[in-house]
């Protein structure tokens, strides 16, 4: 196989690290596969979460909705792609109480010309601060010299 179009995996400097043995994104041809993303930051604490003194907690699906995205178009670019390239995004959500939310910050960055969508329910994510992942597959064809 040739070298050059071999399946090819990063981890994204900047961004947190997956926890677990797997690539932020994966390029197989001119595709771009990119690994369920949430709104964990390289420190690992999380985009819209605030607890106050007494440890109560606040979520906010806007601020983790806007942050994923952001962290898929920062890991795309860190690919040689951009959000344009995507074509499918499949998006967790803990609650579809949090669709509106999640929708209304969707469509800031998306339109009926963006990638498919399909978005599910799920028990839970892997820490209770979150309240949303997406996994997200772009096109950008490979420039090969």
């Amino acid at each position: 196989m040739n070298p050059q179009v071999r399946p090819k995996a990063m981890r994204v400097p900047g961004k947190a690290t997956p926890r677990g043995r797997f690539p932020h994104v994966k390029r197989a041809g001119d595709f771009l596969y990119v690994s369920g993303t949430s709104c964990r930051r390289p420190d690992d604490t999380f985009v819209g979460v605030e607890v106050d003194k007494y440890g109560a907690t606040s979520l906010d699906i806007r601020a983790q909705t806007r942050a994923v995205i952001e962290n898929i178009g920062d890991i795309l670019k860190a690919a040689g792609g951009s959000l344009a390239d995507l074509v499918q995004i499949t998006t967790y959500l803990v609650s579809m109480n949090d669709f509106k939310g999640y929708n209304e910050v969707y469509a800031e960055f998306f339109d009926e010309e963006g990638p498919t969508r399909t978005t599910v329910a799920v028990h839970q994510l892997p820490h209770p601060h979150l309240l949303i992942e997406m996994q997200a597959v772009a096109y950008h064809p490979q420039e090969i010299s």
